[in-house]
């Protein structure tokens, strides 16, 4: 069946529009009866934040979402476009997506008066109802809300008159969903503004005023030490979002771990296969809970997942660029490749004390042992390995580096009788570069737990008693 394309179709059809958040409740609703998954791709708010929403949306309520940076924010609002309808009608060429029953903007309801049933109507996707913009400073009223057009008044209009206005980003944005991120760097006077659209409906441009009945949902997100500080937000418009909702990090290295797998980027593999040990993935989200509880770490900026991530991609790319030097058919990370996640990591972090002498790299470097020891204390106990530190107690010597060849730690693996049970505790097979992981995470271990020495020179590491 063909979509009405003027007035008076439309009107033949029973369509009905819906408001902005009587459209998002009910196809909310719809969505909680048939069970399905609300916000795909967000891991870890099953519990806390999306019930929050849930209630929001259900209340038609404005939402301002408070966290940290990389806390999934700005994606959990994008995706709230999932709660429109497929598509609405729209008066045809209308800035504002007027609504074709009640038009809002002079130049619609002048339309519709001459042209009645005739008028042109368009139909436009989900996709387009939705507008965001980042806060700074400079943004405008003119940018958010409208400005005067020079070009309408030079053309014989009044000042007065509605139709020189230019509309900013919120109007053309009517009947659909408008974010702004970091709402307290936006200027006081567009807070009023924005208070103004979101309470009273009622603009003024250039000290005219206009009244703009905008059906909008207006989202925004905002770091909880930029919101509760005196003076970057007016209080007006702190009290017009009705629900305040609170993100967070993964709580536990399971999750940080899902949403490593999901977010890390997937590059083309040509001669060889990439395999990451569970230890070595539990190692990377380790590091990241660790810097969250750091003392030496500024908590109030928070350290965010893309940290895991990073790390997590820096990590896998070392191994890849060992299995192309090196032929082998499997890249698979080792110890000795956390080195490649430094330049990963710095950046990430805020140290607690700017002027601090030990610097991001000793900061990083001791998050780096204490992730190690961690995740090698999940797996073993120090005496379980006793056989292996006999093998050193005897004068053995291992050499390990992030160069060698995976075939080579098979002498290790030979040489030290207890190390196949152990691979069998940790799920790893006859793999030469699974064991070669699995080996220097062992020794390492080891070393963390003063059990054997450690010396690097020239690229490698040496274990010996």
């Amino acid at each position: 069946m063909s979509k009405p394309v003027t007035l008076g179709e439309l009107q033949e059809s029973g369509y009905q529009v819906l408001p902005i958040k009587e459209e998002l409740r009910k196809n909310l609703i719809e969505k909680l009866r048939k069970r399905e998954g609300l916000f795909p791709g967000v891991i870890g708010f099953d519990e806390t934040v999306i019930p929050q929403i849930e209630n929001a949306v259900l209340s038609g309520h404005d939402m301002i979402f408070l966290g940290e940076r990389g806390q999934a924010k700005s994606r959990i609002i994008r995706s709230l476009i999932n709660f429109l309808d497929p598509e609405i009608p729209v008066i045809k060429g209308c800035e504002v997506n007027d609504n074709p029953y009640r038009p809002i903007c002079r130049s619609c309801q002048i339309m519709v008066i001459e042209l009645g049933n005739r008028t042109e109507i368009d139909w436009i996707p989900r996709e387009e109802r939705y507008g965001e913009k980042l806060a700074t400073p400079d943004v405008s009223i003119a940018d958010l809300i409208g400005e005067v057009d020079p070009i309408k008044v030079a053309e014989g209009k009044y000042l007065s008159n509605e139709l020189t206005i230019h509309f900013g980003l919120i109007p053309r944005t009517n009947r659909g969903i408008f974010a702004i991120n970091e709402l307290p760097d936006l200027a006081e006077k567009v807070q009023v503004g924005l208070f103004n659209i979101m309470e009273e409906r009622d603009i003024q441009i250039k000290g005219y005023r206009v009244r703009l009945p905008l059906d909008i949902l207006i989202v925004a997100s905002a770091n909880p030490e930029d919101y509760t500080s005196r003076g970057r937000i007016i209080t007006p418009l702190k009290d017009r979002y009705y629900s305040q909702i609170k993100t967070h990090y993964p709580r536990v290295s399971e999750v940080e771990i899902e949403i490593m797998d999901q977010e890390r980027r997937r590059t083309s593999q040509e001669g060889y296969t990439v395999r990451i040990p569970q230890f070595m993935k539990e190692i990377i989200a380790e590091i990241t809970l660790m810097a969250r509880r750091s003392s030496q770490i500024n908590q109030r900026s928070g350290v965010s997942v893309r940290m895991s991530i990073s790390n997590y991609e820096c990590l896998v790319s070392s191994a890849e660029k060992r299995a192309i030097l090196l032929g082998e058919e499997e890249a698979v990370p080792r110890i000795s490749d956390l080195s490649s996640i430094f330049a990963s990591s710095t950046g990430k972090i805020e140290l607690e004390y700017a002027g601090e002498e030990k610097g991001e790299a000793v900061v990083i470097e001791k998050l780096i042992k204490r992730g190690v020891r961690e995740i090698f204390d999940k797996y073993f106990l120090t005496d379980s390995l006793q056989d292996v530190v006999d093998v050193f107690n005897q004068g053995g010597r291992m050499e390990v580096s992030e160069a060698m060849p995976s075939r080579e730690y098979l002498d290790i693996f030979r040489e030290i009788e207890g190390l196949k049970a152990r691979m069998m505790e940790l799920g790893i097979t006859d793999s030469p570069a699974m064991l070669a992981s699995a080996i220097e995470f062992i020794l390492e271990g080891l070393h963390l737990h003063n059990l054997l020495n450690k010396s690097e020179l020239g690229g490698k590491a040496i274990y010996r008693k």
